[in-house]
């Protein structure tokens, strides 16, 4: 196959020492990029006082990754600030916490240069370019305006808005232009690819296919839904691990005979987390037989410490958190367990087979593998219930799971009782309907068919395999 170079904001190396503890995002890239010799390029993750350029080329695992440092003002205003105070809250419908400043916008322009620049040199006639999401929405057109006449995808791991949020973006129109120097634009969902053509129709007049391709001054551009899966297979084994098995026995043994519901999220405002707590003190509160007979264990690592905004969420979890220990707790039973760290893959899956519930409450989000890992840990023969909100991308590839709007207190509780109380023949069915679709649709079937789009010289979907 053709030479791939994969570009996003942080590159994850593989490393042959932690590979049952890396996500399936990580596997699957590394996967294409063996086979085709290819590049991973981005930010290092570190600080430099003066941006040089310099790439630091490492091979781990059969991958080469090229990646580059950047200034502290680049880190405040391109990362932090346009990509995290901007388009991130804007994107997932949170308009009112969306910050417009201009040095933002410059710095998010000045890293897209620099990074076609420093990429330029890298790339050679026949290579494919594939662009993640929503870091680096112009570098395409940075690098068509260096010359660059390859191949060029880009994917948006997150949701796209709706043309009445998008608007209210000061560049709004600049930035979409920007990425008709992509030949395929892919999304997760019909909803975010159906909101991304609702634009282009209505606000730039463009021509749209019935299969997606869109004609604008003269280019051309493939819109296409290819929702990202998990290594199904692999994280079921994953959960019968030496780790997650001793992870799993010491959760039953905490439990004490309680069923156990679990959250896992990065702390952030998307995620639904006050909300869930609400509707978990609603389950409290009006079913007395849920008194002292359950718990909610939410793991919710900080991200993005020195963004405002999360600081208030940290602080109202603390809050709910204490309330709600405070009013329902007995000398014996702690209802809600809230954990202000991280756990390594392994041990997650062991802490996902334990649980009753699984319980996934975005108010809007791009897919949400955490739905599909919580699926795949489980024991076939005593799964436990997912129960998912409606807003996370998965749930238009998951109907069997509980399916919740996560605003609502009161349907939060009734499907956590439903769910507590599932006979097991109704939890195996739920069960072995989404494990089924996980496995149809997992991770390399995403590659897959985001590959044959950007490449379809090669006529049928090309058949990458995990290593």
């Amino acid at each position: 196959m053709k030479r791939l170079i994969v570009v996003s904001n942080r590159v994850q190396p593989p490393s042959e020492e932690a590979s049952g503890n890396q996500g399936g995002l990580t596997l699957a890239l590394s996967a294409v990029l063996r086979e085709s010799n290819g590049i991973w390029f981005g930010w290092s993750g570190e600080e430099t006082e003066t941006y040089t350029g310099n790439i630091n080329f490492q091979k781990s695992a059969g991958v080469t990754t090229a990646t580059v440092d950047l200034e502290p003002q680049d880190i405040h205003e391109y990362y932090d600030g346009f990509a995290n105070r901007t388009l991130w809250p804007l994107f997932h419908y949170r308009v009112s916490l969306a910050e417009f400043e201009r040095g933002f916008v410059d710095g998010y322009e000045r890293v897209n240069t620099r990074f076609a620049d420093t990429l330029l040199p890298l790339i050679t006639e026949d290579d494919l370019v594939w662009v993640h999401d929503y870091h680096l929405v112009p570098l395409g057109q940075r690098l068509r305006e260096r010359g660059v006449t390859n191949r060029i995808g880009f994917f948006l791991h997150i949701p796209w808005p709706p043309m009445r949020l998008m608007v209210s973006l000061p560049n709004h129109q600049e930035l979409v232009e920007s990425m008709f120097a992509y030949d395929v634009v892919g999304f997760h969902t019909e909803d975010w690819k159906e909101s991304f053509l609702d634009y282009v129709r209505a606000q730039m007049d463009a021509q749209i296919d019935e299969d997606g391709t869109i004609v604008w001054q003269g280019r051309t551009l493939k819109a296409v839904v290819c929702p990202i899966g998990i290594d199904a297979a692999a994280y079921a084994e994953t959960a019968t691990t030496k780790t997650a098995r001793t992870m799993c026995r010491q959760m039953h043994e905490s439990a004490a005979g309680r069923g156990m519901i679990v959250g896992v999220d990065r702390l952030d405002y998307s995620k639904g987390l006050q909300e869930r707590f609400l509707g978990y003190e609603r389950l409290l509160s009006t079913r007395e037989s849920m008194s002292e007979n359950v718990f909610l264990l939410q793991i919710a690592p900080p991200s993005r410490e020195g963004v405002q905004t999360y600081q208030e969420i940290r602080a109202s979890l603390d809050s709910l958190s204490g309330r709600i220990n405070g009013e329902f707790a007995t000398v014996d039973w702690v209802p809600l367990r809230y954990v202000n760290k991280g756990y390594s893959r392994d041990a997650l899956a062991g802490i996902y087979r334990a649980a009753r519930v699984g319980l996934v409450t975005p108010l809007r989000d791009g897919m949400n593998l955490v739905a599909k890992e919580f699926v795949a840990a489980q024991d076939p023969e005593d799964p436990g219930v997912l129960v998912l909100s409606h807003f996370a991308g998965a749930a238009a590839q998951m109907p069997e799971a509980v399916l919740i709007n996560p605003y609502s207190p009161e349907e939060i509780a009734d499907a956590l009782a439903q769910a507590l109380d599932m006979p097991l023949a109704e939890r195996k069915s739920r069960w072995q309907a989404l494990m089924d679709g996980l496995l149809r649709e997992d991770v390399m079937w995403w590659l897959n068919r985001f590959m044959a789009e950007l490449d379809p010289a090669t006529g049928a979907e090309p058949e990458i395999e995990l290593a």
